[in-house]
């Protein structure tokens, strides 16, 4: 075998025998239990995933943490978990809320533009008599409201469809 490989196999071995005495210094049973006394890169302890994949791509360096923190240490001191965030604490970006004044622009835009379809999306549902009220107000005060008229003619259309349909 050529030199790297040996202080490969050595290093190896060095951190089995080095995984063998924290873990009987910790009082653990397998090797996940050594995590909780090894720092994490963001804080907290080690995450047992990330300590598998250092023993894979770099056991000298997770021989130096074991070494430091457990071994060489009079009382290894057990971490405690990353913060995290509690549930519900995101916010949701990509909702979108409106005032109402923004919806009474919106709706002084869609008169402006004639925009039937929109006036009747952005609009208040009303029940039929308040409709009824309303567009009889309108024919006392003379004043015209084709929105008013088209959201009564849609309103008995609806309920004609639904009473077919019974």
């Amino acid at each position: 075998m050529s030199t790297t490989k040996n202080q490969i196999v050595k290093n190896r071995e060095d951190l089995e025998n080095t995984i063998d005495k924290a873990i009987k210094k910790v009082h653990g049973s397998k090797e996940n239990d050594l995590c909780k006394y090894l720092p994490g890169p963001s804080g907290g302890y080690m995450h047992h995933f990330t300590m598998k994949k250092l023993k894979k791509t770099d056991p000298a360096q997770l021989d130096e943490l074991l070494q430091e923190f457990v071994v060489a240490s009079d009382q290894p001191k057990a971490l405690d978990p990353k913060p995290r965030a509690p549930r519900g604490s995101r916010k949701r970006r990509d909702i979108i809320s409106f005032t109402r004044t923004d919806i009474e622009r919106v709706l002084e835009l869609a008169r402006e533009a004639g925009d039937k379809d929109l006036l009747s999306k952005f609009s208040p549902k009303r029940s039929l008599p308040a409709l009824k009220r309303e567009l009889i107000r309108s024919i006392r005060e003379n004043r015209l409201c084709p929105e008013l008229w088209t959201s009564y003619s849609e309103s008995i259309a609806a309920l004609e469809a639904t009473s077919q349909l019974d």
